[in-house]
């Protein structure tokens, strides 16, 4: 089945008006539980007084952080940043990745104190030394082997104790810039081995490492390409180029306002903490809650990254584009929450390993290396543990699962069907997947038991009623998505003209004195 195969307009129709009264129904389902429970006990320290004369959902920390907390702070260094590097590219452009990356140094500095810098300054070092060896296996096992050492004790501790002062943010500052500093030196040191002429400069490393938007909270940029646009002496825009930067910049705002004033009225973050709301809730407040749940983080990720990719590209850097929606996925291999960490995963372990991906046991070989480093990046805990267990095998049985129907008599019976048939039979498929990507990533952004109670619901306590009329909306959604996918096809890779029918001689020659004659008028021949 071509992803341009195309269903009847009115059954389009169908599709997304079932979806826009489940979404509204699911939403007042959730609005009732979050105003009956808005004066419960368990809801005092994360749903506090806000505007609307309502409570607010305040159970999300990094996002209170980011746009409610510290945004002053936050907004200050990003502006600095941005003031410095366009002087420098106006006065001295050769010298931007080195005037940005002293900006970060001592925004870094200031932030963490000087032994801090110290601490992140000897992991460069030391993993700049190893890969002047340019062993790719030695880089990469020394490179999870430091950033296993943020992620159990005593080393934590220890290292956590180079950090000056007693902050809110302390804590979240000092694992992101650890963290994303071990991927960073990884890519420089995997990226110098590749080199086959001489090595990279260790300032090469530092610029790279203490480029300010990145440094705290990502995205990640491949050592490959951060190297070459940060060093290209063409800094000439193309056209609107400007406009659009601005336009990204308003519409994360807007979103901003937004997610706030949902917050007002619908407690997705809080609700899900209190077990004993959620026995008493119907159904559809259950399933919502789980949709809604990512979705929610998906925006987070899109507004977070989305803010410091807006800064990224005012430096004339082509950064990570933001994490492919929740909404648009029914596929396990198009998971990734940052698109960063995904496309550092596929081309240093998922690629490298997997080759084409379409050998069994090197697809096998890679999907467990890949969610190996996951799970040390995310750190090791029973969620995190479930949760890539269940990832890893749904992206492996699904090439179990196009193995075998790419086989007889599967591929013949699916090549004499109508495209339009096809389509649906995949859909039908694609709805079970959809509820499988969604009930194994509620474990690691909320918790295993509300996870089981969702799966309880949705298939055990809820059949039929509630399973059958939950996978017919996952179906018309899955529709949907196919839908816009099959438009956006046909922009990317526009069918091609079918040929001209072929003249017969007859009217070739009767054509050829009709045409040899003058025309009479030539505007009425224009007209024609």
């Amino acid at each position: 089945m071509g992803i341009k195969a195309a269903l009847p307009k009115y059954e389009i129709y169908f599709y997304n008006t079932v979806l826009c009264l489940a979404m509204f129904w699911a939403s007042s389902r959730i609005f009732d539980l979050s105003s009956s429970g808005a004066n419960r006990k368990t809801f005092k320290t994360s749903v506090t007084p806000g505007y609307f004369g309502r409570k607010m959902d305040t159970a999300d920390v990094e996002w209170m952080m980011w746009f409610s907390t510290f945004r002053m702070h936050i907004l200050f260094a990003l502006a600095g940043h941005v003031l410095f590097a366009k002087i420098c590219s106006m006065l001295a452009p050769q010298y931007r990745s080195l005037v940005c990356m002293v900006y970060g140094l001592l925004a870094v500095w200031t932030s963490m104190g000087w032994t801090y810098v110290t601490l992140i300054l000897s992991h460069c070092i030391l993993l700049y030394s190893i890969s002047l060896v340019k062993i790719r296996w030695l880089c990469f096992v020394s490179g999870l082997c430091t950033l296993a050492t943020f992620k159990c004790e005593p080393f934590v501790s220890w290292q956590a104790g180079f950090v000056e002062g007693d902050f809110e943010l302390r804590h979240v500052l000092f694992y992101g810039g650890c963290g994303f500093t071990i991927m960073r030196c990884m890519s420089f040191a995997l990226e110098n081995c590749e080199r086959k002429d001489g090595n990279y400069n260790i300032l090469e490393l530092l610029k790279y490492n203490f480029y300010l938007p990145f440094f705290y909270f990502g995205p990640i940029m491949t050592f490959d390409k951060f190297y070459i646009q940060a060093n290209k002496s063409d800094l000439t825009r193309k056209e609107r180029e400007m406009w659009n930067i601005s336009l990204q910049g308003l519409s994360h705002l807007g979103v901003v306002v937004v997610v706030n004033v949902l917050f007002h009225f619908l407690y997705i973050l809080t609700i899900p903490n209190d077990m004993k709301l959620l026995k008493h809730a119907s159904d559809w407040a259950l399933v919502g809650l789980a949709y809604f749940n990512l979705v929610y983080d998906w925006v987070k990720a899109a507004v977070m990254f989305g803010v410091i990719n807006t800064v990224s590209r005012l430096d004339h850097l082509d950064p990570p584009k933001p994490p492919k929606c929740i909404t648009m996925l029914y596929v396990f291999a198009e998971i990734h929450f940052d698109r960063g960490i995904n496309e550092w995963l596929r081309k240093y372990v998922y690629d490298h390993l997997g080759g084409r991906h379409e050998n069994v046991v090197e697809e096998l070989v890679a999907t467990l290396c890949t969610f190996g480093i996951t799970v040390l990046w995310l750190g090791p805990c029973q969620a995190v543990l479930i949760w890539a267990f269940f990832n890893c095998l749904g992206l492996n049985f699904e090439l179990w699962t196009a193995k075998l129907f790419s086989m007889e008599p599967f591929a013949s019976v699916e090549m004499a069907m109508p495209e339009a048939t096809s389509r649906r039979i995949r859909a039908i498929f694609n709805t079970f997947n959809f509820w499988s990507i969604v009930l194994y990533n509620i474990l690691a952004l909320n918790s295993l038991d509300f996870a089981k109670l969702v799966a309880k619901r949705l298939l055990l306590k809820g059949f039929p009623v509630t399973t059958i009329i939950v996978m017919f909306v996952t179906y018309c959604l899955i529709q949907v998505i196919k839908e816009r996918e099959r438009r956006q096809a046909l922009i990317d890779d526009p069918d091609p003209l079918p040929p001209a029918a072929p003249q017969s001689a007859a009217a070739t020659a009767a054509a050829a004195p009709a045409a040899a004659q003058p025309v009479a008028d030539p505007s009425k021949a224009k007209a024609e």
